[in-house]
């Protein structure tokens, strides 16, 4: 099994062990993180353990380039024979953002057959009680499950679909959900319960092949807006200003009230949009359910996607079209 690093919490250190919010993510190395967790070699008994620091970022500040690095490193371990599983360490805030990506690029083939399980933290590990070490310990549990497969995140003993997963709470240490979807299992002591059949990686028309991805400087520029009581069009009309050093507008993810429903003047400048070129989604700002087709809403939905997660699709469309 390969572990690949990035950052995040669960590699963070605070001077003080009682401080679990005002830590510095991304100080500690993957291999010091395994290492400072002996209980593992238990659970892998007797599969071998290769980490590599794909990256070492606080992940509110994840960027494209990584992405498409830890893509590439992702795909070109699972396609070793010898690897089983490819475990990756994230931080929270921007983890179902990766997931997603991650569930939508990397090849059906591969992911079909072997298991991209990613894990998190939301204390560092500088805390007087860590819960990094027993998340990498149960990711390490689903990433060698037999029939494990697909890209799926492992947080407090739940495991989540890489395509529902989403983080649901600032503080707790059971941070995500999978929405109305629900959990694909739970981990107890070791021991994977499957509250649902493991999902096979269908690709839909946002899918592009990460041969195929540009260096992340030519990705388009995607941004997201909110429906919301007295919401105008302004802010769209800003976002289409050009302005000097800065890439134009290439597509708008509208994170609309309950079914995707829009205050008439954001339609309006949605309209405005669309006619300079912009790609528009509807997406819910509500934390469950999914945007419905009507035949009043000229913008297409998001397929069940969150805001952020549509967005990641937005941009795999752009780059593939």
């Amino acid at each position: 099994m390969v572990v690949l690093g990035t950052g995040g919490t669960i590699a963070g250190t605070a001077s003080n062990p009682a401080d679990n919010i005002g830590y510095t993510a991304a100080q500690v190395g993957v291999a010091q993180l395994l290492a400072a967790v002996p209980a593992l070699k238990a659970v892998l008994s007797d599969h071998d353990l290769v980490s590599e620091q794909v990256a070492q970022v606080d992940s509110k500040d994840m960027r494209f380039d990584v992405w498409l690095s830890l893509a590439q490193r992702v795909a070109h371990h699972l396609a070793q024979a010898d690897v089983s599983a490819v475990l990756i360490t994230h931080g929270t805030d921007t983890l179902e953002e990766t997931a997603y990506f991650l569930h939508a690029v990397l090849p059906a083939a591969l992911i079909n057959e072997k298991p991209v399980v990613l894990t998190c933290a939301m204390r560092p590990a500088s805390a007087q009680s860590p819960d990094g070490p027993q998340n990498l310990m149960d990711a390490a549990a689903v990433a060698l499950t037999p029939g494990a497969h697909g890209v799926v995140v492992v947080c407090a003993g739940t495991v989540h679909s890489g395509l529902d997963v989403q983080k649901g709470h600032t503080y707790k240490i059971d941070a995500f959900n999978s929405g109305d979807a629900g959990p694909l299992a739970y981990v107890e002591e070791g021991q994977v319960r499957m509250v649902k059949n493991w999902p096979l990686a269908l690709m839909d028309k946002w899918h592009v092949a990460i041969k195929d991805i540009p260096d992340a400087a030519l990705w388009p520029r995607v941004e997201i807006v909110m429906n919301y009581a007295g919401c105008g069009g302004e802010v769209v009309d800003a976002l289409l200003c050009p302005r000097e050093g800065v890439a134009p507008l290439r597509g708008l993810v509208v994170a609309g009230t309950g079914n995707g429903t829009m205050h008439h003047d954001l339609e309006a400048a949605l309209r405005r949009a669309v006619l300079a070129g912009v790609k528009v989604v509807r997406s819910t700002r509500c934390a469950q359910g999914r945007v419905l087709a009507t035949t009043q809403s000229e913008f297409p939905h998001a397929q069940g996607l969150s805001p952020v997660k549509a967005r990641v699709a937005l941009l795999l469309l752009l780059l593939g079209a």
